[in-house]
């Protein structure tokens, strides 16, 4: 039937009844359903529905598998003792038509992150207000040992509507793509980074998979060009369909943010560095078309309106409240349920603060919305279609030798918990202060001149 089974993993010794994993799939189904498809559309959200399967068919279905589930994963354990699973559509499939199933489909997963700079007077250090989350994280990872290298890849650039840019952007997913770029034929991932790995980006196999959607008569000779035409062509294909509208409905006119409010470049994007070194200093930024996905995306992640570090008291004021009033909880909504209520209450926008728990709430839960945009996945189905097939109710986009008819989807929109607040506070920090350490002192013309790198230096004392 093309559909996916979501079960809940929980660590081991942490089972919860029946009612409890009936209860939390419900809540993620609601919140899709009620919420998150106020803000991106009809279209984009498939909130799937929650089923009942046999116990021996989950227990049999745990154990194939098993094997297969990445190491740093399997410290969770697969729920298989309530049978309840969320039934969702496939969606490295096309999902608008359904007829055309037989045909080869290809799918590319990304993982944006957050495309805005902080524009909060609250924020601490003036270094966030130039450098954008995602490449300062990139810094603490390598040294974590997370990759091997930083990725090129700035999302500033992606969500700039400036197909300069976005080119830029695709072709540093594609160098490197760590977990934020996926690609399958037919449903299988033929090319992406296994987690915590090197990632090796082998243009030249993917080319090899590629070329039949791109040039499918052949004339194409093989070698480097070839693989760079055909890397180019789907570059151009992910840009046209990022861009492009395919919802008709309201959602994303809410008023939020105004784009412009923050800057529209960061100063580690390598494109921005690129421009600098050419003597160039203005970006060009064009900006997203309001239909498209990449726009609502943006606008539900600019609900982060105050920066963790703003946020942070208020989610304080918020805990304060609840020592002293432990029942109040289900009455503040903190675990759902997401209704249209819960939505209505995230559409006041004003960020004065009257010291009531009432705004501090709207604040915490308003950024947790932003946290769960900032971290979803946008799927884009793509399959190609004969000239004489594509009428005028299917979106379709054109290459140099062939034509596609796609569907573009997100998903990854569970509700981020309310407490991973603290750890994202003390994550924002250590990000910053590894960066301003280790990474801007070296960038610094006249730092680096003194000190450079891998040099020793002596320190003289005089007496005085």
């Amino acid at each position: 039937r093309c559909v996916v089974l979501r079960f809940l993993k929980s660590p081991p010794n942490q089972n919860k009844t029946s009612e409890e994993i009936l209860h939390h799939l419900q809540n993620i189904v609601d919140f899709g359903k009620h919420v998150m498809k106020q803000f991106f559309g009809e279209n984009y959200v498939h909130h799937g529905e929650i089923i009942q399967l046999p116990l021996d068919f989950v227990r049999q279905l745990c154990l194939k598998i098993q094997p297969e589930r990445p190491e740093s994963r399997c410290d969770k354990d697969m729920d298989t003792l309530s049978g309840y699973a969320v039934c969702l559509p496939n969606l490295t499939r096309l999902q608008t038509y359904r007829f055309v199933e037989h045909r080869p489909i290809l799918c590319i997963e990304i993982k944006p992150k957050c495309g805005f700079i902080p524009f909060s007077s609250h924020v601490s250090q003036e270094i966030k207000h130039k450098v954008c989350r995602y490449c300062m994280h990139q810094h603490l990872k390598v040294a974590n040992g997370k990759w091997k290298r930083p990725s090129k890849y700035c999302p500033l650039d992606l969500f700039s509507g400036n197909k300069q840019r976005m080119h830029f952007a695709l072709k540093s997913l594609l160098q490197e793509a760590q977990n934020n770029l996926k690609i399958f034929k037919n449903g299988e991932l033929i090319y992406g980074c296994k987690e915590d790995q090197d990632c090796v980006s082998d243009w030249n196999e993917l080319a090899r998979h590629l070329k039949p959607f791109f040039f499918p008569s052949n004339g194409l000779v093989s070698g480097p060009h070839c693989t760079r035409t055909i890397v180019k062509e789907l570059i151009h294909v992910i840009t046209m369909t990022l861009l492009s509208s395919t919802d008709a409905c309201r959602a994303g006119d809410m008023k939020t943010v105004p784009v412009s409010q923050g800057r529209s470049y960061c100063e580690a994007s390598a494109f921005n560095k690129e421009l600098v070194r050419n003597g160039k200093h203005k970006l060009e930024s064009s900006g997203l078309p309001r239909g498209c996905l990449l726009y609502k995306t943006l606008q539900a992640q600019m609900l982060d309106m105050l920066d963790i570090e703003g946020l942070y008291p208020l989610y304080s004021r918020v805990e304060q409240y609840l020592e002293e009033f432990p029942e109040e909880r289900s009455t503040l909504q903190i675990d759902g349920p997401y209704n249209e209520a819960f939505y209505e209450k995230l559409l006041d926008l004003s960020t004065e603060d009257d010291g009531t728990v009432a705004f501090a709430l709207t604040k915490v839960q308003q950024y947790r919305i932003a946290m769960t945009a900032k971290d979803c996945s946008i799927m884009i189905a793509l399959s190609p279609c004969l000239q004489d097939e594509c009428s005028e109710q299917r979106p379709v986009v054109l290459t140099s030798k062939s034509r596609f008819t796609f569907s573009v989807s997100v998903l990854d929109l569970d509700l981020k918990p309310y407490e991973s607040i603290p750890h994202q506070y003390k994550l924002d920090g250590k990000i910053v202060n590894y960066y301003l350490k280790n990474v801007q002192a070296k960038d610094d013309p006249v730092m680096s001149s003194l000190f450079k790198e891998n040099e020793d230096c002596t320190l003289v004392l005089h007496t005085v």
